[in-house]
């Protein structure tokens, strides 16, 4: 029985979320797992260039795992005649800029699995089992989504969510810099978690989006610094303006992004892991120390993006 008057709760919209037909979860990497466990894979084929927090559901369930080498457009080197009924390959939507590759894979890898962490906006290909992560586009403490041929049949208890607030609340009413260990401190609390539905709270949260207006904001950004950046940026994928990447990426030298942070600019490296992963001359370790992921978030202006550019330009 829900209570009737006294105090208020945290005010709310409430409209519609995007991913109506997906399963809600509490974490990407959880999706991942239910992903496994639904289809009972065995294998798992995974990019050596990702993050390695997805290493936790497969290590967790106990599966074998082997890791693929990619090209200068971020698609995979690999013989898809490997792949059998009890392994599946993951394949990252890198940046949110691969859907169109995406729809082509599907046609001849099986049992593909599409990391959509960095692609929220991207729609599932139909029959290819797909995870998001909310996190990585919106300020929400957790939360995933996950569309899946199989399901499991247990009914997952939902997690809740209030304690992972302090760093989205920190930077608000402080600083960025002052919520940094808050932040750092959630994506502990997020590690090996078990899998679980989304909370009501982060489910509420994603309902008081307006997800237009931010995919109108990602798409004018990315375009802005494309116009400027396009000739000089050595990664050279293709946009067609139409889902909202994550970042724009702009493979440059090392010394960029380290003036970009004097200015209080952040751009997150994507991914450190890979150092330990692959081999010193591979060109997994070029693009995890060359491409500055520069921000074009729904929080960015003109003002913030002409800012970006002059650091860039004369760097």
């Amino acid at each position: 029985m829900n209570a009737i008057g006294g105090y208020f709760e945290l005010e709310l919209n409430q409209n519609s979320i995007y991913h109506t037909d997906a399963i809600a979860l509490n974490t990407g990497r959880n999706a991942l797992e239910y992903i496994l466990k639904a289809n009972q894979y065995k294998k798992i084929y995974l990019p050596y260039f990702t993050c390695d927090v997805l290493l936790q559901p497969i290590e967790k369930l106990k599966l074998e795992y082997e890791f693929y080498f990619i090209n200068e457009q971020l698609e995979p080197i690999f013989d898809y005649q490997k792949i059998n009924i009890e392994s599946c390959f993951l394949y990252t939507n890198y940046f949110g800029l691969k859907d169109k590759f995406i729809t082509s894979l599907a046609q001849v890898c099986k049992n593909l699995v599409i990391d959509n962490a960095q692609s929220f906006y991207s729609k599932p290909v139909a029959n290819i089992d797909t995870f998001y992560s909310s996190r990585k586009f919106f300020g929400v403490p957790d939360g995933s989504y996950v569309y899946s041929n199989n399901k499991i049949e247990d009914e997952l208890k939902k997690d809740i969510s209030f304690e992972r607030f302090e760093h989205l609340l920190r930077r608000i009413d402080q600083s960025a810099e002052d919520g940094y260990n808050s932040f750092c401190k959630n994506d502990k609390k997020l590690q090996n978690q078990p899998i679980l539905a989304m909370s009501i709270l982060t489910k509420n949260l994603m309902k008081s989006i307006d997800y237009d207006n931010v995919a109108i904001k990602r798409i004018d950004n990315y375009l802005c610094l494309e116009k400027e950046l396009k000739s000089s940026n050595k990664l050279k994928l293709s946009f067609d303006g139409k889902i909202p990447p994550m970042v724009y990426p702009f493979w440059a030298t090392s010394e960029i992004r380290a003036k970009l942070l004097q200015n209080k600019i952040y751009t997150a490296i994507y991914w450190p892991n890979v150092y330990d992963w692959s081999n010193k001359n591979s060109l997994e370790i070029t693009l995890t120390e060359e491409i500055i992921c520069l921000p074009i978030d729904q929080r960015q202006s003109k003002k913030e993006l002409n800012k970006i550019l002059k650091i860039v330009k004369n760097g």
